[in-house]
């Protein structure tokens, strides 16, 4: 796995985990230890980034299957 990969991995779990939290307890987690600022705003930039990022590379690897 490339560093990238790794980086965008660990984000999207943070973000799962707020996500749940946030559903399950309305404890937002990234607010908390973050403020209700720009830190908190670039998280959730880079956990949507990192999901799009993840959406191509499994529609890579979805094409690449198929055309095998």
């Amino acid at each position: 796995m490339k560093n990238i990969e790794i980086l965008f991995t660990i984000l999207l779990i943070v973000g799962g985990i707020n996500w749940g939290l946030v559903g399950l307890f309305n404890y937002n987690l990234v607010t908390t230890l973050l403020g209700d600022g720009t830190m908190s705003k670039v998280v959730y930039g880079l956990v949507g980034v990192s999901a799009l990022y993840q959406v191509v590379q499994y529609l890579k690897c979805r094409m690449a299957t198929k055309a095998a």
